[in-house]
């Protein structure tokens, strides 16, 4: 078979030889390429790698020996990290490598945030762990498209438990390597924050309204992880523009819920320059791990189990008015142009008057807050509608076409 596509190996191979070697014979024997990159710092492999331990170390501008003198694991394995994470990115650029899979424990997994998130998306990441899924992985540490396999029963040595794992690993990140349609960058991209219809729903028009004035729009579920990708885009400086309006990640962060996209969440397109306008969407929710106990300090509040995954507590008027200073506090590190959307007439469906969360003096609590606390750099507009009106869809769509035409957003 031709080998099509090469993929990265990465990990400890003093510890985990045997291991690696069988994904590497798993891809070979699928028709695929291998690299390998050895991030070890004791021992040695039993056969030389592509990428050695030493090239590892001199990437990041230091040696084995200095690194072991260290005489801190952690230390260590962060400057592994580094040389291993930089050696990746110039591979890929260099059209060496289609895919990455790195394997590892808790160190190896700490390596491996790094070097996945030093590869562009659209570059097949796999990451087998023995704690994929653990909440010991923070949020702001995820790559948009990385996957984890959990490495089951691979704790020493090979058995037909933990090949069940590494088998899959190897298929997945070839296969990937070989289906994926890497972003096309043909129209400059959009990026859009939101929830289900049921709750938010002005992308039904905006999305096509962008679209024919030439632009792609990539719409994220603003539950966390979605969250996060989007900052990590945005960061990278990948959109042409933003409508960030589903924040409510904000408030789940600040308030302590393991629903979190990381504490700089409303941050990433201010800081790269990126034209932004902003809207509180379910501002006025808290949305926690639904199968974990509500903490102490909302414990009070009335909630709503949206399902076994997630409970939705809702804030009283001070919980409101912090959410709107931590939006304040964010975008007023924004260096390009930012307009705040705060509709008056709520912010979310379920927030509407006759329904279930309505409550105007909170509303106007969190638009006090957000009056007071707007900083300079932020053009802060009313709406008297809700989130959901067409009105508030035409008015961000006025601010954009307004950008369009003064060139501060560039439709190629």
């Amino acid at each position: 078979m031709t080998r099509d596509k090469t993929i990265l190996i990465v990990g400890t191979y003093d510890t985990k030889d045997d291991e690696l070697q069988y994904m590497a014979e798993v891809i070979r024997g699928q028709g695929g390429g291998v690299v390998t990159m050895d991030v070890s710092i004791l021992g040695d492999p039993s056969r030389p790698t592509d990428i050695s331990k030493h090239d590892v170390a001199a990437e990041a501008g230091t040696t084995i020996a200095e690194i072991i003198g260290y005489g801190d694991e952690n230390r260590a394995m962060q400057a592994m990290a580094e040389g291993a994470a930089r050696l990746a990115a110039r591979a890929e650029a260099a059209g060496r490598i289609d895919g990455i899979v790195i394997l590892g424990g808790s160190m190896g997994t700490d390596l491996a945030l790094d070097v996945c998130a030093a590869l562009p998306l659209g570059v097949p990441k796999y990451v087998v762990s023995t704690v994929a899924f653990s909440p010991l992985i923070p949020a702001d540490r995820l790559a948009p498209d990385i996957q984890m396999i959990l490495w089951a029963g691979g704790l020493y040595g090979l058995n037909s438990v933990c090949k069940a794992s590494l088998s899959q690993a190897a298929g997945a990140v070839l296969g990937a390597a070989r289906a994926v349609e890497a972003p096309a960058r043909d129209r400059p991209l959009i990026g859009m924050t939101s929830f289900g219809k049921t709750v938010l729903r002005y992308m039904v028009a905006l999305k096509p309204a962008l679209e024919a004035r030439g632009f792609e729009v990539a719409v994220f579920h603003a539950t966390g992880m979605g969250g996060r990708a989007f900052e990590c885009l945005a960061t990278d400086g990948a959109f042409a523009a933003v409508f960030d309006f589903a924040t409510q990640e904000v408030g789940n962060h600040i308030n302590g819920s393991a629903i979190t996209a990381g504490e700089d969440r409303l941050t990433g397109a201010g800081r790269a320059g990126v034209p932004q306008i902003v809207a509180p969407g379910c501002y006025d929710l808290v949305d926690l791990v639904g199968w974990q106990p509500v903490p102490e300090k909302l414990a009070a509040l009335p909630s709503h189990a949206h399902n076994r995954l997630i409970t939705s507590v809702v804030l009283d008027a001070e919980g409101r008015r912090e959410v709107a200073r931590a939006h304040c506090a964010r975008l007023a590190e924004a260096t390009g142009p930012t307009v705040m959307l705060m509709p008056l007439g709520g912010c979310g469906e379920w927030d509407r008057p006759g329904n279930d969360l309505h409550d105007a003096d909170g509303l106007a609590a969190f638009a006090g807050a957000l009056r007071d606390g707007c900083p300079p750099n932020v053009e802060l507009r009313e709406i008297d509608a809700h989130i959901n009106d067409a009105a508030f869809a035409e008015t961000a769509l006025a601010v954009f076409d307004d950008w369009l035409a003064r060139g501060i957003v560039k439709s190629r």
